[in-house]
């Protein structure tokens, strides 16, 4: 028997026992997480329906069949044949829950007027998606955008790849970009554009001159104007904010 086995969530895996010579005896299938016995022969010893034992007449395998296949079900599993003493024979089944990820997410930074290159890779898959949509702020994006210079490639596989390609990057570009492939989960990334080596929506902020930040001379109170023979004396703002009059 295999020692290692795959499933996809959701889909069915069928652990398989091959017994010699088995006479009288019995073939019994072990979850190996609680030591619980899921089934002894043709019959199964759980409330869960989604474990079935199975074996044809005049054959030597013994089947643990799993219905609708949860991550939870991942682990070891023993089958057990009656001898005095015991066999035992393990397996691992391994289950496989599609996944994907847009590389360098959770943000993805590109210079202004540069090629916009998003790469979304899903992994897992127990078959190919049908299609892979790519949306921007919840908008979808086609070769017929508006915008223009929009570009989509789609490698299928066990692993899929879609690529968003945009040309001349502009600052109207930037936002979450989202990666939705039929019959899986999507996947976001924030985008941001640079000018420079700032995002262009920082460098829209003026920064206020720190000579504004202080009253002038002539605002102060007339208790608070402090001259001094040939030298003058300027209060910090600590002291300006700790004096000032009530109003």
């Amino acid at each position: 028997m295999k020692t290692n086995q795959t499933a996809h969530v959701g889909r069915q895996a069928e652990l398989r026992c091959r017994v010699h010579s088995i006479g009288n005896r019995t073939v019994s299938w072990i979850r190996g997480r609680d030591l619980r016995i899921l089934t002894v022969g043709r019959y199964t010893y759980t409330s869960d329906l989604r474990y079935e034992a199975i074996h044809q007449d005049g054959t030597n395998q013994w089947t643990l069949r799993i219905k609708s296949v949860q991550p939870r079900d991942e682990g070891n599993y023993q089958c057990q044949i009656s001898t005095k003493p015991i066999k035992a024979f393990n397996t691992y089944l391994k289950v496989l829950e599609p996944r994907g990820e847009i590389l360098g997410s959770p943000d993805v930074y590109v210079q202004r007027h540069s090629m916009i290159n998003l790469t979304c890779v899903l992994y897992d898959l127990p078959e190919p998606p049908a299609y892979v949509l790519w949306y921007h702020n919840n908008e979808s994006i086609s070769y017929s955008s508006s915008r223009g210079g929009v570009s989509i490639i789609v490698e299928k596989g066990p692993t899929t790849i879609s690529y968003l390609l945009i040309t001349s990057a502009v600052a109207s570009d930037a936002g979450v970009y989202t990666c939705a492939p039929s019959n899986y989960n999507a996947t976001s990334v924030n985008l941001h554009i640079l000018e420079g080596e700032e995002p262009a929506a920082m460098q829209k902020k003026k920064s206020i001159p720190s000579t504004q930040l202080q009253p002038s001379q002539g605002e102060l109170p007339a208790a608070m104007q402090t001259e001094t023979s040939g030298t003058s004396t300027s209060l910090g703002v600590a002291n300006l904010l700790y004096f000032w009059p009530s109003p």
